[in-house]
């Protein structure tokens, strides 16, 4: 039996699975689908298309699904998804899709901080934390096992690769290839993203062809066209060097460039 407090607002028509949890004051309208074991904390708003998957703990005023801040948007049908194991802190604001891919989403097991905004058609992996007040674009996606320091705003269309740490008070406004660091204004390459890489399991081994990489990539004075070609044809054409070119070869606003060194 879900727990419904008696000043919520709950549609008939929404899905409330067992052991769900609705605090004061909220509001769940009728195309909502949340998952057993969810918690909502007061002042919850979950809109239209909102599909919220297990054992989520969603704090007080977040609001879940609200229509996407586009112009062109009609009130089409499109929805906002959230995995499991999840924790959306104070004051989120999770946007719905447009009819571009109809459909916004936010993986399992996530840690989204405080005042944190999702736009529509944003795409968030699993395992990721996003801190206090990161502000992203619509489209951007953001890959598995990612962390974005607070107050980092990242341009729409932007994509963020797995395993990358983000500095605080950054903007991103091109790619970020996954297993770096990256910060700054604009975001740049800062390294590789050893610490993190070794306690997820990467070998010694991985993470020396790694770095061998993104020397190529970023300090042997090639452009990203030869770097590639140089990786290619000399390093072990690993499942981790292949994700890094399939990375590269699918950006559409180029990836970020390095700082440069003794600046």
């Amino acid at each position: 039996m879900s727990n419904i407090h008696p000043t919520a607002i709950v549609d008939p028509k929404a899905e409330i699975a067992e052991g769900v949890v609705i605090g004061p004051y909220c509001t769940i309208h009728a195309d909502v689908v949340i998952g057993e074991g969810t918690v909502l904390g007061p002042h919850v708003l979950v809109d239209n298309g909102a599909r919220i998957g297990k054992n989520c703990t969603i704090h007080q005023g977040t609001v879940v699904a609200t229509p996407p801040q586009d112009l062109k948007y009609a009130n089409e049908k499109t929805e906002f998804h959230l995995g499991d194991n999840c924790t959306i802190r104070e004051y989120c604001t999770l946007n719905r899709a447009t009819t571009h891919s109809w459909k916004t989403s936010v993986g399992s097991n996530c840690l989204l901080m405080a005042y944190v905004h999702v736009a529509h058609d944003c795409q968030v992996g699993s395992n990721v934390i996003i801190a206090n007040s990161t502000q992203m674009g619509g489209h951007c996606i953001i890959g598995d096992q990612a962390i974005i320091g607070g107050l980092t705003g990242i341009h729409q269309f932007s994509h963020i690769g797995a395993h990358v740490m983000i500095g605080a008070n950054s903007r991103v406004v091109k790619d970020v290839p996954p297993y770096i660091l990256a910060g700054g204004h604009p975001a740049q390459f800062e390294g590789l993203n050893s610490i993190g890489l070794r306690r997820r399991g990467f070998s010694r081994e991985t993470l020396a062809l790694l770095d061998d990489v993104y020397a190529s990539l970023y300090r042997k004075g090639m452009n990203v066209s030869q770097a590639v070609a140089w990786i290619k044809d000399n390093l072990e054409q690993t499942p981790e060097v292949t994700f890094i070119l399939d990375f590269i070869a699918a950006s559409d606003r180029g990836i970020i460039k390095a700082v440069r060194l003794g600046a």
